[in-house]
């Protein structure tokens, strides 16, 4: 899968045109499901599908190549906290907290970089958390970024809760396995 984020040309779709249906949870509580095939995929009680915590992951990734910000807000909690590359290059000292601190990160996306490719290449849970690496090319006016990345995610009810963009895969691996 490759997230491919060009400045200008983000796309405001909302998440229901995302979502290919919604599997009933109980108590009347529904839970959008993303177009993703649903890999690894856990069949509980009564045929229902729940997501696994590399799916949710899988999403946000896809929701970031869509540029779709509503998407990506229905996988996150709204206690989430991100830390990512870009905080730095736009001056911030903070992660982004919150379903506003995530629309903050795309409106920083988009004014810091002219293209934005991230490659998540590897998926694995260790722990309570999901390990992912691969590969970023990022280009602005004032420097271009490639090689390799790690991002380290933490999920709670089959959304994202916590998580952290570094520099190398060799740092996130070394950040989740102490």
């Amino acid at each position: 899968m490759v997230a491919l984020i060009r400045a200008g040309r983000g796309r405001a779709e909302s998440a229901e045109r995302r979502a290919a249906g919604s599997a009933q949870l109980g108590a009347g509580r529904e839970q959008p499901l993303c177009r993703l095939r649903a890999v690894g995929s856990v069949i509980v009680r009564g045929g229902l599908v729940r997501r696994t915590d590399i799916d949710v992951v899988k999403a946000v990734f896809a929701a970031f190549a869509e540029r779709d910000v509503e998407g990506a807000l229905a996988l996150a909690a709204p206690d989430v906290e991100f830390r990512a590359m870009t905080s730095d290059y736009a001056g911030r000292t903070d992660p982004y907290r919150g379903h506003e601190g995530i629309r903050e990160y795309f409106r920083d996306v988009d004014q810091v970089w002219d293209e934005l490719r991230l490659t998540p290449t590897d998926y694995r849970r260790v722990g309570d958390q999901v390990l992912v690496t691969g590969r970023v090319s990022a280009r602005s006016p004032a420097r271009v970024v490639v090689g390799s990345t790690g991002w380290v995610w933490r999920t709670r009810d089959g959304k994202v809760v916590y998580g952290r963009v570094y520099a190398s895969a060799e740092d996130a691996i070394r950040a989740v396995e102490g």
